[in-house]
């Protein structure tokens, strides 16, 4: 008997295999699942949609919960073909997805002209030292805006 996880892994191949040869983006395919059953699907269509979020993760990610009506995917588990950049993490941990499952790694992405590891050195740097310069802007109506988020009565945690 093939383990559930392989059974994953292979359909996130296929999403992405078809999606490669049909000219959509790279080799890059997700399912996300629960319970042992596939709830979203996705792979990587940057290309044909011109979009630089419709990574194969993202896609996945949209597709089960727009399927599931939520925006928490919480005791699900994704498979995706490469290990997950790190636009791709966040959502991921937004989501609340509770485990990762990846076929190749960011170094092998890296070999094929994917390569995400600037961003994750970026990312550790303070952010005067970061590739893309960033500046603090209206600050205080800014923070208004958020305090009067908080004390919204029944507002929806996420």
């Amino acid at each position: 008997m093939i383990p559930q996880e392989t059974v994953f892994m292979r359909r996130a191949i296929e999403l992405a295999r078809n999606g490669m040869r049909n000219g959509t983006g790279g080799p890059f395919g997700a399912v996300v699942t629960r319970h042992g059953e596939i709830i979203g699907e996705g792979w990587n269509q940057v290309v044909s949609r011109n979009d630089p979020t419709a990574h194969g993760e993202i896609t996945a990610i949209r597709d089960a919960c727009a399927k599931l009506g939520t925006f928490s995917l919480d005791g699900c588990e994704i498979h995706t073909t490469g290990e997950p950049c790190p636009m791709c993490l966040g959502a991921i941990q937004w989501a609340r997805i509770g485990r990762i499952h990846y076929g190749f790694r960011i170094e092998d992405a890296a070999e094929i002209g994917f390569d995400d590891r600037l961003f994750f050195r970026d990312f550790t740097l303070p952010r005067d030292a970061r590739s893309i310069p960033s500046t603090e802007s209206c600050r205080d109506e800014a923070l208004a805006l958020a305090r009067e988020y908080a004390a919204m009565p029944g507002r929806i945690h996420y």
